[in-house]
Protein backbone atom coordinates (compact mmCIF):
# COMPACT_ATOMS: atom_id res chain seq x y z
CA UNK A 1 0.00 0.00 0.00
CA UNK A 2 1.44 3.35 -1.27
CA UNK A 3 1.74 5.65 1.90
CA UNK A 4 1.61 9.69 1.46
CA UNK A 5 1.27 13.06 3.48
CA UNK A 6 -1.57 14.77 3.40
CA UNK A 7 -0.88 18.07 4.78
CA UNK A 8 -3.61 21.13 4.79
CA UNK A 9 -3.09 24.87 6.05
CA UNK A 10 -6.30 26.30 7.86
CA UNK A 11 -5.37 29.54 6.96
CA UNK A 12 -5.03 29.16 3.19
CA UNK A 13 -7.95 29.55 0.39
CA UNK A 14 -11.69 31.42 1.12
CA UNK A 15 -13.09 28.28 3.38
CA UNK A 16 -12.31 26.31 6.40
CA UNK A 17 -10.18 23.03 4.95
CA UNK A 18 -10.44 20.73 7.54
CA UNK A 19 -13.41 18.52 6.81
CA UNK A 20 -13.03 18.83 3.10
CA UNK A 21 -9.48 17.90 3.76
CA UNK A 22 -10.66 14.80 5.72
CA UNK A 23 -13.19 13.91 2.93
CA UNK A 24 -10.12 13.95 0.35
CA UNK A 25 -8.28 11.76 2.52
CA UNK A 26 -11.03 8.84 2.56
CA UNK A 27 -10.94 8.83 -0.81
CA UNK A 28 -7.30 8.85 -0.91
CA UNK A 29 -7.54 5.51 1.11
CA UNK A 30 -10.31 4.15 -0.89
CA UNK A 31 -7.73 4.18 -3.83
CA UNK A 32 -5.28 1.87 -1.32
CA UNK A 33 -3.35 5.03 -0.03
CA UNK A 34 -2.32 4.91 3.25
CA UNK A 35 -2.54 8.99 4.66
CA UNK A 36 -0.69 10.88 7.40
CA UNK A 37 -2.82 13.88 8.08
CA UNK A 38 -1.22 16.91 9.44
CA UNK A 39 -2.35 20.40 9.56
CA UNK A 40 0.27 23.26 9.42
CA UNK A 41 0.57 26.78 10.26
CA UNK A 42 1.90 27.35 7.36
CA UNK A 43 5.19 29.31 5.59
CA UNK A 44 8.51 26.81 6.79
CA UNK A 45 6.48 24.28 9.15
CA UNK A 46 5.18 23.47 5.23
CA UNK A 47 8.91 22.99 4.12
CA UNK A 48 9.41 21.13 7.54
CA UNK A 49 7.03 18.43 6.85
CA UNK A 50 7.71 17.59 2.96
CA UNK A 51 11.45 17.37 4.12
CA UNK A 52 9.99 14.96 6.58
CA UNK A 53 7.88 13.20 4.21
CA UNK A 54 11.12 12.65 1.91
CA UNK A 55 13.07 11.22 4.56
CA UNK A 56 10.59 8.71 5.47
CA UNK A 57 10.25 7.83 1.77
CA UNK A 58 6.82 8.86 1.34
CA UNK A 59 5.23 7.55 -2.06
CA UNK A 60 3.63 11.10 -2.58
CA UNK A 61 3.16 14.48 -0.59
CA UNK A 62 -0.11 15.68 -0.90
CA UNK A 63 -1.13 19.24 -0.21
CA UNK A 64 -4.40 21.10 0.13
CA UNK A 65 -3.49 24.97 -0.38
CA UNK A 66 -3.09 27.53 -3.07
CA UNK A 67 -0.06 28.82 -5.41
CA UNK A 68 1.46 30.28 -2.02
CA UNK A 69 1.42 27.49 0.32
CA UNK A 70 2.89 25.27 -2.83
CA UNK A 71 5.90 27.28 -2.94
CA UNK A 72 6.90 26.80 0.41
CA UNK A 73 6.42 23.09 -0.14
CA UNK A 74 8.65 23.45 -2.83
CA UNK A 75 12.10 23.74 -0.72
CA UNK A 76 11.12 20.42 1.00
CA UNK A 77 10.64 18.43 -2.40
CA UNK A 78 13.13 19.81 -5.04
CA UNK A 79 15.68 17.12 -6.07
CA UNK A 80 13.77 14.25 -4.13
CA UNK A 81 11.96 10.72 -5.24
CA UNK A 82 8.85 11.99 -3.50
CA UNK A 83 5.89 13.52 -5.96
CA UNK A 84 4.00 16.34 -5.35
CA UNK A 85 0.39 16.38 -5.34
CA UNK A 86 -1.92 19.75 -5.09
CA UNK A 87 -5.46 19.72 -4.05
CA UNK A 88 -6.61 23.40 -4.48
CA UNK A 89 -7.53 25.11 -1.48
CA UNK A 90 -6.57 28.20 -1.69
CA UNK A 91 -7.64 31.81 -3.01
CA UNK A 92 -6.64 31.64 -6.71
CA UNK A 93 -5.24 28.20 -7.55
CA UNK A 94 -3.38 28.92 -10.67
CA UNK A 95 -1.26 25.61 -10.54
CA UNK A 96 -4.59 23.61 -10.22
CA UNK A 97 -6.05 25.51 -13.02
CA UNK A 98 -3.09 24.73 -15.22
CA UNK A 99 -3.57 21.12 -14.81
CA UNK A 100 -7.39 21.37 -15.25
CA UNK A 101 -8.28 20.62 -11.08
CA UNK A 102 -11.01 22.60 -10.00
CA UNK A 103 -10.75 24.41 -6.78
CA UNK A 104 -13.01 25.65 -4.07
CA UNK A 105 -15.56 28.09 -4.96
CA UNK A 106 -19.25 27.98 -3.09
CA UNK A 107 -20.91 26.05 -5.89
CA UNK A 108 -18.25 23.25 -5.88
CA UNK A 109 -17.90 22.09 -2.36
CA UNK A 110 -16.64 18.66 -3.37
CA UNK A 111 -13.33 20.03 -5.42
CA UNK A 112 -10.90 18.52 -3.19
CA UNK A 113 -12.34 15.36 -3.11
CA UNK A 114 -12.68 15.88 -7.20
CA UNK A 115 -9.15 16.24 -7.41
CA UNK A 116 -7.95 13.29 -4.99
CA UNK A 117 -10.03 11.24 -6.75
CA UNK A 118 -7.84 12.38 -10.11
CA UNK A 119 -4.72 12.39 -8.61
CA UNK A 120 -4.50 8.96 -6.81
CA UNK A 121 -4.27 7.21 -9.96
CA UNK A 122 -2.63 10.12 -11.48
CA UNK A 123 0.92 9.80 -13.21
CA UNK A 124 4.18 10.65 -12.09
CA UNK A 125 6.08 13.28 -14.23
CA UNK A 126 9.10 15.33 -14.04
CA UNK A 127 8.97 19.22 -14.40
CA UNK A 128 11.27 22.25 -14.24
CA UNK A 129 11.44 24.26 -11.86
CA UNK A 130 12.96 27.96 -11.15
CA UNK A 131 15.30 29.61 -8.35
CA UNK A 132 15.04 33.40 -7.64
CA UNK A 133 18.01 34.63 -5.47
CA UNK A 134 18.21 31.05 -4.48
CA UNK A 135 14.33 30.79 -3.65
CA UNK A 136 12.31 27.71 -5.74
CA UNK A 137 8.99 28.89 -7.57
CA UNK A 138 7.16 26.67 -9.94
CA UNK A 139 4.88 29.26 -11.54
CA UNK A 140 6.56 32.50 -12.19
CA UNK A 141 8.80 35.03 -10.59
CA UNK A 142 8.40 38.30 -11.08
CA UNK A 143 9.59 42.07 -10.96
CA UNK A 144 7.91 45.57 -11.14
CA UNK A 145 4.37 46.71 -10.55
CA UNK A 146 3.16 42.44 -10.12
CA UNK A 147 5.78 42.47 -7.33
CA UNK A 148 4.83 46.10 -6.02
CA UNK A 149 1.65 44.95 -6.14
CA UNK A 150 2.26 41.44 -4.13
CA UNK A 151 3.86 43.25 -1.61
CA UNK A 152 1.25 45.92 -0.75
CA UNK A 153 -1.40 42.79 -0.54
CA UNK A 154 0.10 39.58 1.06
CA UNK A 155 -0.77 38.84 3.66
CA UNK A 156 -4.33 38.88 2.79
CA UNK A 157 -7.44 38.31 5.93
CA UNK A 158 -9.88 35.64 5.16
CA UNK A 159 -12.61 37.84 4.52
CA UNK A 160 -10.78 39.73 1.70
CA UNK A 161 -9.92 36.42 -0.33
CA UNK A 162 -13.49 36.25 -0.76
CA UNK A 163 -12.96 39.28 -2.93
CA UNK A 164 -9.23 38.54 -4.43
CA UNK A 165 -10.21 39.82 -8.07
CA UNK A 166 -11.97 43.28 -6.67
CA UNK A 167 -9.23 43.68 -4.05
CA UNK A 168 -6.57 42.97 -6.37
CA UNK A 169 -8.19 45.24 -9.06
CA UNK A 170 -8.84 48.41 -6.93
CA UNK A 171 -4.84 47.74 -5.61
CA UNK A 172 -3.59 47.67 -8.97
CA UNK A 173 -5.44 50.59 -10.14
CA UNK A 174 -4.18 52.31 -7.21
CA UNK A 175 -0.29 51.53 -7.79
CA UNK A 176 -0.62 51.81 -11.44
CA UNK A 177 -1.70 55.42 -11.27
CA UNK A 178 1.39 56.21 -9.77
CA UNK A 179 3.50 53.71 -11.09
CA UNK A 180 6.14 55.10 -13.66
CA UNK A 181 7.87 52.01 -14.23
CA UNK A 182 11.44 50.44 -13.85
CA UNK A 183 14.64 50.47 -15.42
CA UNK A 184 16.08 47.16 -16.35
CA UNK A 185 19.08 45.45 -17.57
CA UNK A 186 18.67 41.98 -18.78
CA UNK A 187 22.00 39.55 -19.11
CA UNK A 188 21.30 36.62 -20.61
CA UNK A 189 23.46 34.50 -23.42
CA UNK A 190 25.79 36.72 -23.15
CA UNK A 191 23.99 39.39 -24.19
CA UNK A 192 22.24 42.54 -22.80
CA UNK A 193 18.54 44.25 -22.85
CA UNK A 194 18.07 47.47 -21.33
CA UNK A 195 15.13 49.70 -21.23
CA UNK A 196 11.83 51.19 -18.88
CA UNK A 197 9.89 48.44 -18.14
CA UNK A 198 6.21 48.28 -16.52
CA UNK A 199 7.12 44.83 -15.10
CA UNK A 200 9.09 42.16 -15.96
CA UNK A 201 7.77 38.33 -15.29
CA UNK A 202 9.50 35.10 -15.64
CA UNK A 203 6.73 32.30 -16.68
CA UNK A 204 7.41 28.64 -16.20
CA UNK A 205 3.28 27.89 -17.08
CA UNK A 206 0.61 28.91 -19.03
CA UNK A 207 -1.80 31.20 -17.47
CA UNK A 208 -1.29 34.21 -15.62
CA UNK A 209 -2.81 37.17 -12.84
CA UNK A 210 -5.07 34.75 -11.13
CA UNK A 211 -5.34 31.96 -14.50
CA UNK A 212 -7.13 35.00 -16.08
CA UNK A 213 -4.39 35.39 -18.75
CA UNK A 214 -2.49 32.99 -21.04
CA UNK A 215 0.86 34.60 -21.03
CA UNK A 216 2.58 31.68 -22.17
CA UNK A 217 0.70 29.91 -25.02
CA UNK A 218 3.92 27.66 -26.08
CA UNK A 219 5.16 27.06 -22.44
CA UNK A 220 6.41 23.53 -21.51
CA UNK A 221 6.93 22.31 -17.77
CA UNK A 222 9.60 20.10 -18.76
CA UNK A 223 11.58 21.78 -21.24
CA UNK A 224 14.46 23.11 -19.30
CA UNK A 225 14.15 27.04 -20.06
CA UNK A 226 11.34 29.18 -19.25
CA UNK A 227 9.99 32.60 -20.46
CA UNK A 228 10.70 36.11 -19.33
CA UNK A 229 8.31 38.71 -20.48
CA UNK A 230 8.84 42.91 -20.68
CA UNK A 231 6.57 45.08 -20.66
CA UNK A 232 7.70 48.39 -21.65
CA UNK A 233 6.67 51.64 -20.66
CA UNK A 234 5.77 53.85 -17.73
CA UNK A 235 2.60 55.77 -17.87
CA UNK A 236 -0.98 54.80 -16.76
CA UNK A 237 -2.13 54.38 -20.25
CA UNK A 238 0.63 52.09 -21.17
CA UNK A 239 -0.21 49.98 -18.36
CA UNK A 240 -3.73 49.68 -18.90
CA UNK A 241 -2.99 48.79 -22.64
CA UNK A 242 -0.66 46.15 -21.17
CA UNK A 243 -3.66 44.69 -19.24
CA UNK A 244 -6.12 44.47 -21.75
CA UNK A 245 -3.80 42.83 -24.18
CA UNK A 246 -2.90 40.51 -21.63
CA UNK A 247 -6.51 39.73 -21.03
CA UNK A 248 -7.36 39.10 -24.99
CA UNK A 249 -3.55 37.47 -26.27
CA UNK A 250 -3.22 40.48 -27.96
CA UNK A 251 0.52 40.60 -25.79
CA UNK A 252 1.77 38.25 -28.61
CA UNK A 253 1.40 40.87 -31.33
CA UNK A 254 2.57 43.86 -29.19
CA UNK A 255 5.79 45.50 -30.03
CA UNK A 256 5.52 46.59 -26.28
CA UNK A 257 6.41 43.28 -25.01
CA UNK A 258 9.04 41.35 -25.45
CA UNK A 259 9.51 37.40 -24.57
CA UNK A 260 12.98 36.01 -23.91
CA UNK A 261 13.37 32.48 -23.51
CA UNK A 262 16.24 31.48 -21.00
CA UNK A 263 17.62 29.17 -19.45
CA UNK A 264 19.89 31.53 -16.44
CA UNK A 265 19.70 35.10 -16.55
CA UNK A 266 20.13 38.15 -14.78
CA UNK A 267 18.27 41.47 -13.94
CA UNK A 268 19.54 44.62 -12.30
CA UNK A 269 18.50 48.05 -11.54
CA UNK A 270 19.68 51.18 -10.18
CA UNK A 271 17.38 50.84 -7.43
CA UNK A 272 15.73 47.80 -4.93
CA UNK A 273 13.25 45.88 -6.73
CA UNK A 274 10.34 44.51 -5.22
CA UNK A 275 10.47 40.75 -6.34
CA UNK A 276 7.41 38.16 -6.44
CA UNK A 277 7.79 34.13 -6.69
CA UNK A 278 4.99 32.03 -7.24
CA UNK A 279 2.63 35.08 -5.97
CA UNK A 280 4.36 35.85 -2.45
CA UNK A 281 6.20 38.40 -1.64
CA UNK A 282 10.38 38.61 -1.65
CA UNK A 283 12.86 40.49 -0.25
CA UNK A 284 13.92 43.40 -2.47
CA UNK A 285 17.30 43.70 -4.49
CA UNK A 286 19.45 45.49 -6.92
CA UNK A 287 20.62 41.93 -8.60
CA UNK A 288 17.37 39.08 -9.58
CA UNK A 289 18.82 35.98 -10.35
CA UNK A 290 16.74 33.45 -12.11
CA UNK A 291 18.16 29.70 -13.18
CA UNK A 292 16.12 26.80 -14.59
CA UNK A 293 16.83 23.46 -13.28
CA UNK A 294 15.38 20.88 -15.37
CA UNK A 295 13.41 18.38 -14.30
CA UNK A 296 13.79 18.73 -10.72
CA UNK A 297 10.37 18.14 -9.57
CA UNK A 298 8.65 15.36 -9.67
CA UNK A 299 4.79 16.17 -9.69
CA UNK A 300 1.36 14.19 -10.30
CA UNK A 301 -0.55 14.81 -12.94
CA UNK A 302 -3.82 13.92 -14.11
CA UNK A 303 -4.72 11.87 -16.92
CA UNK A 304 -6.89 14.60 -19.09
CA UNK A 305 -5.09 18.08 -18.90
CA UNK A 306 -7.02 20.95 -20.34
CA UNK A 307 -3.84 21.89 -22.33
CA UNK A 308 -0.60 20.60 -23.40
CA UNK A 309 1.77 20.75 -20.97
CA UNK A 310 4.92 18.46 -21.64
CA UNK A 311 7.32 18.51 -24.51
CA UNK A 312 6.88 16.08 -27.49
CA UNK A 313 8.66 12.99 -26.28
CA UNK A 314 9.30 13.86 -22.60
CA UNK A 315 8.71 10.84 -20.79
CA UNK A 316 6.71 10.17 -17.53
Amino acid sequence: MPNAYLVFNPAAGRFPSRILTERARDVLHDYGWEIHLAQTAGGDHITQLAKRAVREGADAFFLAGGDGSINYALAGLVGSETPFGVLPAGTANVWAQELGLHGLTWTRWMALEESARRLATADVRQVDVGYCNDAPFLLWAGVGLDAFIVHRIEPRSRWEKHFAVAHYASVAMQEASDWGGIHLDVTTDGKVISGHYILGVVSNIHLYAGGLSVISPHACLDDGQMDLWLFAGETLIETLRHAWNLWSGRHLESDQVQCVPFRKLKITSRFAMHVQVDGEPKVTNEIVSIEVRPKALRVLIPAEAPRALFAPGGGA
